[in-house]
C-alpha cells in the first residue's frame, strides 16, 4: 500500500502556479496499478481517494497508522467504491458483494475488514475509492448501475447531452457527508457541467475514465475570474477546493465519477457562474 499526502492550497497563491505546481497540487495522474492499493490523502475536507487492482491476489483496504492514527481504515470514516474494470468482489467483514463494471457499494464506520478480489486476473476489476471522515455508522449497500438514480440532461447542441447516475446521496444511499456518482456523456459530446458553479460548501473529485489513449480532457479549475486549466488523460483524477470552478471538455466524449465532501448533501447547492463573468 502507498498513500501520499496532499495539502491545502488557498486561491490566491494557486493563481501564481505555473502548469507543473498545478498538476502537483491538484492532478493525481497514477491511481490504477495491476496488483496494487494506491491511496491519496487530501488536507481538503481530509478526502482520500484511491484504486484497487486486484489480480492474482486479493487486496486488503489498511489504514497507514503513522497517516490516519487509526488501528483500521474504516474506524473513522466511511467509503464509496465504484467498479470500473471488469467484475470484482468486495468482501466487508465476511460478506460479499458482487459488483460489475459501473455498480457502486458504500461501506460505512466501523467496519473492520475490506477485501477486494478480481473474478479473472487478466480481466481484473478496477475498484475506484472515494473515502470522507464519518461520525455514525451506516449500513453498507449495494447499488447496480441499473438502480441508481438517473437525470438526463444537456443536448447535441450545447455538446453535453449526458446521463447522470446518483448512487449515494440524500435521497439514495445514506451516508454521513460522502456523495457519490457518474455522469456518461453521449458519442460527440464533450462538454460538462458548463455553466460551471462552485459550491463553498463542498470539495469535490473527479475521475475520468473510459477515454482513449490518445484522448485528453481540458478540465477547467481556478476561481471564476481566475480560470486555469489541467490535462487530463485515462484513469486520471482531480481535486477541486470549494473555491474552484470544476468543468471540463474532451477531444472526445468520456466518463467521470464525481465524489464530494463537505457540510451538506445537496446536490442543487451550486453557486452558479454567469457566463459573461468568466475570465
Amino acid at each position: 500500500m502507498y498513500m501520499e499526502i496532499r495539502y491545502a492550497t488557498n486561491p490566491r497563491e494557486t493563481k501564481t502556479y505555473d502548469t507543473e505546481r498545478l498538476r502537483e497540487e491538484f492532478l493525481i495522474e497514477k491511481l490504477f496499478v495491476e496488483g496494487k492499493l494506491t491511496l491519496v490523502y487530501s488536507h481538503v475536507d481530509r478526502y482520500i481517494t484511491g484504486a484497487a487492482v486486484p489480480t492474482s491476489e486479493p487486496i486488503k483496504l489498511q489504514a497507514d497508522k503513522h497517516d490516519m492514527g487509526a488501528d483500521y481504515f474504516l474506524a473513522r470514516r466511511e467509503i464509496g467504491i465504484i467498479n470500473i474494470g471488469g467484475k470484482g468482489t468486495v468482501t466487508v467483514d465476511g460478506t460479499a458483494y458482487d459488483l460489475e463494471t459501473r455498480d457502486c457499494l458504500y461501506v460505512g464506520l466501523g467496519n473492520q475488514e475490506v477485501i477486494f478480489t478480481s473474478a479473472d486476473a487478466a480481466k481484473p476489476a478496477r475498484f475506484y475509492l472515494n473515502s470522507t471522515p464519518a461520525h455514525k455508522n451506516y449500513p453498507t449497500e449495494k447499488v447496480a448501475i441499473s438502480g441508481a438514480e438517473a437525470q438526463h440532461l444537456g443536448s447535441i447542441e450545447t455538446s453535453n447531452e449526458r446521463t447522470i447516475y446518483r448512487f449515494i446521496h440524500e435521497n439514495g444511499v445514506k451516508s454521513c457527508q460522502l456523495v457519490m456518482g457518474m455522469t456518461l456523456l453521449k458519442p460527440g459530446n464533450m462538454w460538462n457541467t458548463m455553466p460551471c458553479h462552485t459550491h463553498n460548501r463542498r470539495s469535490e473529485v473527479y475521475l475520468y475514465f473510459d477515454m482513449a489513449d490518445d484522448a485528453v480532457v481540458f478540465h477547467m479549475m481556478g476561481e471564476p475570474t481566475e480560470t486555469r486549466h489541467l490535462v487530463v488523460r485515462n484513469e486520471q483524477a482531480v481535486i477541486s477546493p470549494s473555491w474552484s470552478i470544476h468543468s471540463g471538455v474532451g477531444s472526445q466524449n468520456y466518463t467521470f465519477i464525481w465524489g464530494m465532501a463537505g457540510e451538506n448533501q445537496v446536490f442543487a447547492d451550486m453557486d452558479m457562474v454567469a457566463m459573461q463573468d468568466l475570465k
